[in-house]
């Protein structure tokens, strides 16, 4: 599906993006409002220069980072329009944060409630919105992995595999590390985190539970690990920029229709605790992704699950918008 890459706005004066022209090699690149595009490759002269390698060292690099997007004159520059548009870095390691949103979670425990529980739905709603209460006070963050190769550009097609029976959608919040973390506090864990992007988690409902062995859980490799099932970007927003990242709108629409629209506001765990949390057990690297959980609205919600043909177009506000298309597998 990848076309002349959007316009969509972005905050601040800059944001990082992985881009390519037709039949080159893809190059870090800084991208300004304007439409127009740096190879850093050549603006720091490293030849060799990926984005996740500018995340290696952000802290030394963002001051020339912001001395190259005050004057985009000169050759340099490019026009944005006519470039690919890939994901904008390739994690080693992707942590992904599960029922985070207390109206999803609410949402779908209702939606998976047993059609023999004496409950109405709305002592249902009651009853898990004070769990749902207790769990942010009390308890930790529920935090998985997921696989890098799962990750696919902003505007690339999403192919939805023959054995995924009930493909759905969940658009994230996603922040990315700058540096290593390792057992970080909270009050200590935004200074790992260099910017923020848009990550669409799918997920194919039916084999989110092992029915073979339900004692065993959820099976998160099944369900979400799919190649494509991660569209990523279109840019890193520096963290700088962003005034309060639990202040932003999430919105999905699916063929023009709005399905998702909430703030994360309504995360359970902010971003400091999600990353705090997992650092305490694993080592966080630059460039690594920690998605932040999906607010209410998806597919299960609605009762209309991902198919062909399928458009959909996701945005936070001040990191821009994407937009991939569904294909069933094996369709021409």
């Amino acid at each position: 599906m990848q076309s002349a890459a959007p316009s969509a706005p972005f905050a601040g004066p800059f944001a990082i993006g992985t881009l390519s022209a037709t039949d080159q090699e893809l190059f870090p690149g800084l991208v300004v409002p304007e439409g127009r595009v740096l190879d850093l490759r050549t603006a720091l002269g490293e030849p060799a220069l990926t984005t996740r390698g500018l995340f290696e060292r952000w802290d030394e690099e963002l001051p020339r980072l912001r001395a190259l997007a005050a004057d985009v004159t000169g050759d340099a520059w490019q026009p944005l329009d006519g470039l690919r548009v890939h994901a904008p870095v390739a994690p080693r390691q992707v942590f992904q944060s599960g029922a985070n949103y207390r109206q999803h979670v609410i949402d779908l425990e209702v939606a998976h409630r047993s059609p023999d529980d004496p409950r109405t739905v709305e002592e249902a709603r009651a009853e898990i919105a004070a769990v749902m209460d207790r769990r942010a006070a009390e308890d930790l963050p529920y935090v998985f992995i997921g696989l890098p190769s799962a990750i696919t550009g902003p505007y690339d097609d999403v192919v939805l595999p023959a054995w995924a029976e009930q493909p759905d959608w969940e658009l994230e919040l996603a922040a990315v590390i700058s540096r290593p973390a390792y057992r970080v506090s909270v009050a200590e864990a935004l200074e790992y985190v260099a910017g923020y992007t848009i990550a669409n988690d799918l997920t194919d409902r039916a084999t989110v539970f092992r029915r073979d062995m339900k004692a065993i859980g959820t099976d998160w490799l099944r369900s979400k690990n799919a190649p494509g099932f991660t569209p990523l970007g279109p840019w890193i927003v520096p963290a700088e920029s962003i005034a309060d990242p639990g202040d932003l709108r999430v919105t999905l629409k699916l063929n023009g229709r709005t399905m998702q629209d909430e703030s994360t506001e309504d995360m359970l765990f902010g971003i400091a605790r999600l990353v705090s949390y997992a650092s305490q057990t694993a080592r966080l690297l630059p460039g690594d992704l920690v998605l932040t959980g999906s607010p209410a609205g998806n597919g299960m919600h609605w009762g209309r699950l991902l198919r062909d043909g399928d458009v959909m177009d996701g945005s936070i506000t001040g990191l821009g918008a994407q937009r991939t298309r569904c294909v069933a597998e094996g369709a021409s």
